[in-house]
Parts: structure tokens; sequence; C-alpha cells
């Protein structure tokens, strides 16, 4: 099992003045610690669930640009990118460019966008459900024959690009496309036809997820394992890593629904104690799973 840190809130100490040099030292925490990926949200007003959204939130792809200069090792991607905020070709551009400068450690992780409010407030398109899931369909033919170097012209529904020229090209031999979203009719369809890895919250009815993105594979003849499962995960360490043996023991029985990658967020990510626990604890436990 391998471990990446989710970055969602920042509300930290000493306020925006502070931000910039905070986050890069939990970045590099991160990375030292043993965190084979770090992602962020695609937000631009904070969310409901983390807080109100007058409360502090980065540009993702200018964030992670940011952190391709200031770690080594994880991959970065988003959890996940709305379609609708960026046309494709722009969207595959600022992966490629991302890919590059951190020297070939970007995914694309990418869902349908649900977050109407922000949206609206800020003028970005929010059409419909179903146009969102036609236009996610198309961005990721798009995103795929750029990230691979065709050039051929793309003629869709709602996408017209007359020369997909994407250089320099990404450094990754395959740069991975993730899809988020656990839907059974629309998004797990996708995912078998297109991804390289899904990610789904743990849900009690997660085996049923499981086997609905099985079955879609079978239809379309895809191999079901050659999918990476990657699921989001709260690293609530507790104030002290009293809940150590139970986050390790929740990421055998992950690990046992097939499960490869846990996503998570701590609680007080600008602490050093919490990375201290996850690097002398945790990684070596998810490395034996």
């Amino acid at each position: 099992m391998r471990l990446g840190l989710h970055i969602s809130n920042f509300t930290w100490p000493e306020g925006a003045p502070r931000l910039g040099p905070v986050f890069a030292d939990i970045a590099s925490a991160a990375d030292e610690a043993g965190f084979e990926r770090i992602s962020v949200m695609d937000h631009l007003w904070q969310i409901a669930v983390i807080g109100p959204p007058e409360h502090e939130m980065l540009e993702a792809y200018t964030a992670l640009g940011f952190l391709a200069g200031k770690t080594k090792r994880a991959k970065l991607l988003t959890l996940v990118t709305g379609v609708v905020y960026r046309d494709p070709g722009l969207l595959a551009k600022a992966v490629t460019t991302l890919d590059v400068l951190s020297g070939g450690r970007a995914i694309l992780g990418i869902g349908a966008a649900w977050n109407e409010e922000e949206s609206r407030g800020l003028g970005l398109l929010f059409p419909p459900t179903a146009e969102r899931f036609e236009r996610l369909e198309e961005a990721l033919k798009i995103c795929r024959q750029m990230f691979d170097g065709d050039e051929t012209a793309f003629e869709g529904k709602h996408y017209r690009l007359g020369r997909l020229l994407n250089s320099p090209a990404p450094l990754s031999p395959k740069v991975p496309i993730l899809i988020g979203g656990g839907g059974e009719k629309k998004t797990l369809r996708l995912v078998a036809q297109y991804a390289d890895a899904c990610n789904l919250f743990p849900v009690p009815d997660i085996d049923r997820k499981l086997d609905v993105l099985r079955q879609h594979c079978a239809d379309v003849g895809r191999d079901y394992d050659d999918i990476e499962k990657t699921v989001l995960y709260n690293w609530d360490l507790g104030e002290k890593g009293e809940r150590v043996g139970e986050i390790i023991d929740d990421l055998r029985r992950l690990a046992g629904h097939g499960f490869t990658v846990a996503h998570g967020g701590l609680r007080n990510a600008w602490d050093t104690k919490q990375f201290e626990i996850f690097q002398k604890e945790i990684v070596p436990a998810a490395e034996a799973l």
C-alpha cells in the first residue's frame, strides 16, 4: 500500500503571508516522510465539508507547479480537476508542463465537476450533469491524445481542436489518468474505458462499486487488474499517535479490497511530529501490506 497526502485546507496559523513557506515545508516533509504522492483539490473556494467559502484556497495547477520545485520524489496531482474548469487542450498543456518541470511526476486527476456555487460565482462553465459527462469523455480522449503525441485534429460534440501540438512532450512514458468518483453508470464506465486509475470514497458498499467497475471492464474488454484502485482516507493519527494501530488495520482492510494507494489529509499538516510518526510507523507498515 502506497500513501498520498491530500492537502485541502489552507487556513493555517499566521495566515496568507506565511502560506507559501508553510505549504513548501509541508510538501517537503511529506516527500521526506515517504508519501508516494501529494494532491490538492481543484477548487477556487473552500468547500463546505472543510470550511466556509471565504477560507483560503489556492488555484490547483499554480500550487502543484510550486510544489514541483519543493519536492523530489512524490507524484503530483489534483483530486480531482473539474473538467469544465479548463478547456481540455489547456488542461493537457498544464499537466504536461507539470510533468516536465517535476521530472516526470505528474498525474492527471479528473472528474465531471460538482461545485455549482463556485462555478456560478466566478463565471465558470457549469452545464447540466449529462453535458458535463459528455465533456469529460471528450476531454479524456483529447488529453490522452496530447500526452501520447498524436497531433490529429479532434472533432467532438463540445470540443473542436485543429492541431493537438504539445511541445515539449511529457517526460513520463505515459502520463497516468485518474478519474475520481464512484458513479456506477457513467463514472465507473469511463474509468473502464479510459483511465489508468480510479479514486473512490471508503463507503460501506465499496465492494459493490468495485464489482460494478469489474463488469464495466468486462463489457469494454478491459483487464480490471490494469486499473489502479485508490481511496480517500483521513489520516487522523490522534494527538500523540494513539490511532496508529487503527490506521494500519484500516489500510490492511483496504488492501484486502484491492486498493494500492490511500490518499488522505492530516488534521494539522504543519505539525512536524505528525510526519515523524508517519515515517517511523505508518510508512513501513503500509509497505509491508
